[in-house]
């Protein structure tokens, strides 16, 4: 069975840090690309950052570079979202996803809010 479940989210004020984990089965996630979404209150889900099976390319939505680092250990089965200079902007429910097919985490919300 697959499990694909996150780690991590919570309140912050603007400018803080916060570092978000996935954890998945190695079924899904070694030898494949991973990535994270996120999903705002009453907007779509959209793309954040990806990561390749081995960790040599990474992609960033063009409102999270330079804030936003993504990374992976494929030992462990397990992404991380590490995310600086948060903005109430990145308020939402952020979705780990590998892309070995249509698999999704459950969400974590994470809110940015003074």
């Amino acid at each position: 069975q697959v499990q694909i479940m996150e780690y991590g989210g919570g309140l912050v004020q603007p400018g803080e840090s916060m570092r978000l984990a996935c954890a998945a089965s190695g079924s899904v996630f070694g030898g494949y690309q991973m990535g994270w979404h996120r999903q705002a209150p009453g907007k779509e889900r959209e793309f954040v950052a990806s990561i390749s099976w081995n960790g040599e390319n990474t992609n960033y939505e063009d409102s999270v570079k330079g804030r936003f680092t993504i990374s992976r250990i494929n030992d462990a089965n397990t992404m991380y979202l590490e995310m600086n200079n948060l903005q109430p902007e990145d308020t939402g429910v952020y979705y780990c996803r590998s892309y070995a097919g249509n698999y999704w985490g459950k969400g974590t919300l994470v809110t940015v809010s003074s």
